[in-house]
């Protein structure tokens, strides 16, 4: 390992970023050198210039994609190796505000009968149930299932935030079930090395396959269906403050994206046509004056 990568890496823990950050901003920037072949603490303005170029033209990426990598370089520069030009040379694209998809309840019925394995399908109606990361429900653990205050314990999601979520009387047989059948000892959803939880990438690949099986022409990844278990909640009169608590976001702004979702909301309002004191003259009625 660099002397540079130790060092950022220690920058990184010092301010107790997430260790799915810490990864992915270093990828970020062993790309960005790779392309190149120096040192990051050689290069500068234009090449970073340069390498935004690369990412966009000759790659294709996504703005939320090259937010990345930006994210990554200035924290590198600005952090660890203390630019001062840092904030204003690395320029970060504008990232459009695009809706996700969302399962209708029928169609989450659907999706999570067609989950092969018993354990990946424990885990995404987890998901669904609690509004879950799925990083969150991997790292559940036994004592994080309270019965008695029917509530899961979520310690330390997205930064670094510990919270209470609903614990569905359904999802308590799913869990009890799983547990009596496969008796794991600490993590609710034990992985192949021992004293870890599950990894991401099976569950994912599950979540692909059953998407398969189902032929829903929707999207379905385990992300979309804690957007689905927002979207619903909100559909079945649930109010944003109690939602934006259940999925741990940090800015209510964020929860209130679900609302333009939520079509039981939206086709509920009345148009302000139909407020009029007199109905408005139809193009018919016009033609036979």
């Amino acid at each position: 390992m660099t002397p540079l990568r130790q060092r950022m890496l220690e920058d990184m823990l010092i301010r107790n970023l997430s260790k799915e950050t810490q990864t992915s901003y270093v990828n970020h920037v062993v790309r960005f050198a790779r392309y190149f072949r120096q040192s990051p603490e050689r290069l500068g303005p234009e090449d970073i210039r340069t390498y935004q170029l690369h990412l966009i033209n000759e790659r294709h990426l996504a703005p939320t994609s090259v937010a990345g990598a930006v994210a990554a370089l200035r924290f590198l520069y600005q952090i660890t190796l203390k630019q001062d030009w840092a904030l204003d040379a690395i320029a970060s694209p504008k990232r459009g505000d695009t809706l996700p998809v969302v399962l209708s309840p029928e169609e989450v019925v659907c999706f999570l009968g067609c989950v092969a394995d018993p354990k990946h399908r424990v885990i995404l109606t987890t998901c669904y149930a609690a509004g879950l990361r799925l990083s969150e429900a991997l790292h559940l653990r036994i004592a994080d299932v309270d019965s008695q205050r029917m509530v899961l314990h979520v310690a330390q999601g997205k930064g670094n935030r510990d919270r209470y979520v609903m614990l569905s009387p359904t999802l308590l047989k799913e869990l009890r079930a799983w547990w009596r059948a496969t008796r794991p000892t600490t993590w609710l959803f034990p992985g192949q090395r021992p004293g870890r939880p599950m990894d991401k990438g099976a569950v994912q690949w599950a979540c692909r396959l059953a998407r398969f099986r189902s032929r829903l022409t929707k999207p379905v990844t385990p992300h979309l269906l804690r957007a689905a278990f927002a979207v619903h909640l909100l559909e079945a009169g649930t109010d944003l403050r109690t939602i934006q608590l259940l999925l741990g976001h940090h800015r209510l702004e964020t929860t209130a994206r679900y609302l333009r979702l939520a079509t039981t909301k939206v086709c509920s309002a009345t148009s302000p046509l139909d407020l009029l004191p007199r109905p408005v003259a139809s193009a018919a009625d016009a033609s036979t004056r």
